[in-house]
This record gives structure tokens, C-alpha cells and sequence, in this order.
């Protein structure tokens, strides 16, 4: 399976690869922007991490190219120094993260990270640890899963959806739980009615928010002075989080801030990858 990299030419403009420079892809999912990277370097070396093994194992055949040039490794954005270690390196120039969900997550019905087939309710990105999204739905309290739904998914009716999902239990797959939520709140736009608890969920399995705020705090100690660090989000919350922590190194004289105002997809690539119209890219210089 190949993945489609967003925005390829305005996240590589920003990252200024140098062919002998060190290179962390912080969420390498199948390997789209690693080979972008990688096709760029000579003696140079990308890292590419990410917490999902078989997004990994799919990015080893996308990137086999180049694959002296890379280096895998798994685990949270709290591992990347030890990322950066285990290749041989201190400090790097230049780290890239994407905050998607890749096709693969969202299309394996076993990952459960969405309704369009039926699967077990997992969403965890690293399946050999932590809680299930069945543990959050089955053993939570209502207004824990309310209050979760309501933060993270930005769903106004999140205590309806909450209450519904009580009473149905035991919750038993990810089309169970998809009516559950469309008879409690029926559709009334295009989006289906399950996709913001779908997405609250799985933000609260992976403590996505929690990650985020490790990663801008590590990665700019991981760079070396000139470095770039480049974050392409596709939430507001997410970007929220990038956009505050870019203008406090901004103040603090630690970092310039090379996106006055963030970049999204131009209109072709919309139409050609409709995913990808959520998208924000910013980036910034090390000091």
C-alpha cells in the first residue's frame, strides 16, 4: 500500500533538506514523506518513527529504494531521543510529523478506527500496549465519556451520544457503535453523526493531545542550531497546540517562525487527494 504525502513540494521547501543532514520523520506512517526526504539525501540519514509497527513494516517496502538512507524505529514522540540515538546521532536537522491517520488505520476493519467496515473497537496506534476504545465506551462513566467526546471531538451533543452508549452496553464493534451514536443524534449534514465520537475516541486511546505537547517540547532540544522543524496538522486543537508553542520559541529568541500564516493544500491537490483539505503546515527555524 503506498501513501499519497501532503502537501509534498511546501513540506519539503520548508524542511531545506541537506543531502548530508540528519532527518527525524516523527510519524513516518507508510513512508510517503521518508522517501521524499530520503531521495534528497547522499550521505545523509532519515529516522523514521512512529508508534504503529505495521505502518512501519509498510513503509520498510515503500521506502526499500532508499534503504541505506533510513532508519526505523518504534515508539511515542517520548521515544525520539532515544531515536535519534540508537542511529548513531545527537542532535538532528530538521524533524517532520505528520498528525494524520494513514489510509491504512483508517481502511484495516481490525484497526477500528473508523465505521466503513465492521471491527473490533481497538484504535490504539501501538497494539501491544494500553487500553482499547471498547475499555473507554464499556467501562467508563457517562460523564467521562461526555466530557471526552464533547473536549476532543468538539461535539455539542456529546452528553445524547454519552447517555446512548451507556444504555446500549456492552458495545460490541465499530458498527454497533456507529447506530448507537446515529439513533441518539441523528444526521443532519453531510457528516455522519458517529465521526466526531469516532475521532474524540481514538484521540483519548492514543493521548494524542498528551503526545503532541511531548513532541514540541522535545523536539526542538533535538535539533541542532539551524535545524527546521516542520508540523503539518489536521485539527484545530493540534494546530492550536503547534501554533501557541511556535510563537513562545518565537518570543523567547529561541526559533523563527517561517509561516507567518500556515499553509494548506492548493486546490488541485484538494480535488486530486479530497483528505487533504484539512490540512495546516507551519514551521520554524532553530536559533
Amino acid at each position: 500500500m503506498q501513501h499519497v504525502p501532503v502537501m509534498p513540494a511546501e513540506t519539503m521547501s520548508l524542511l531545506a533538506v541537506r543531502p548530508e543532514g540528519v532527518y527525524l520523520e516523527a510519524t513516518a506512517g507508510l513512508g510517503g514523506h521518508t522517501s521524499l526526504i530520503a531521495r534528497q539525501l547522499t550521505t545523509g540519514i532519515v529516522i523514521a518513527n512512529d508508534r504503529d509497527a505495521a505502518s512501519l513494516d509498510i513503509a520498510r517496502k515503500n521506502t526499500a529504494a532508499w534503504a541505506g538512507r533510513v532508519r526505523f524505529h518504534q515508539g511515542s514522540f517520548a521515544s525520539l531521543p532515544e531515536a535519534v540515538a540508537e542511529a548513531g546521532f545527537v542532535k538532528v536537522d530538521g524533524i517532520l510529523t505528520d498528525l494524520g491517520v494513514s489510509r491504512y488505520q483508517l481502511t484495516a476493519p481490525d484497526r477500528g478506527f473508523s465505521f466503513m467496515a465492521d471491527g473490533p473497537l481497538d484504535m490504539r496506534m501501538d497494539q501491544s500496549t494500553g487500553m482499547t476504545a471498547a475499555d473507554l465506551v464499556n467501562y467508563s462513566n457517562e460523564k467521562t465519556l461526555a466530557d471526552l467526546i464533547f473536549q476532543l471531538g468538539e461535539e455539542r451533543r456529546a452528553r445524547k451520544v454519552a447517555r446512548a452508549i451507556v444504555r446500549a452496553r456492552p458495545i460490541r464493534s465499530t458498527l454497533h457503535l456507529a447506530d448507537v451514536v446515529l439513533r441518539a443524534v441523528p444526521r443532519t449534514g453531510r457528516l455522519h453523526p458517529a465521526t466526531k465520537t469516532f475521532m474524540a475516541l481514538r484521540m483519548a486511546v492514543n493521548d494524542e493531545l498528551g503526545e503532541l505537547d511531548r513532541l514540541l517540547q522535545i523536539g526542538p532540544d533535538l535539533m541542532k542550531s539551524g535545524g527546521r522543524m516542520v508540523v503539518i496538522s489536521f485539527m484545530s486543537l493540534d494546530d492550536r497546540k503547534v501554533k501557541e508553542r511556535f510563537r513562545q520559541l518565537g518570543r523567547e529568541g529561541l526559533a523563527t517562525i517561517l509561516t507567518k500564516h500556515p499553509l494548506q493544500p492548493s486546490a488541485g491537490e484538494v480535488s486530486e487527494d479530497p483528505a487533504s483539505r484539512s490540512a495546516t503546515l507551519r514551521g520554524l527555524e532553530k536559533e
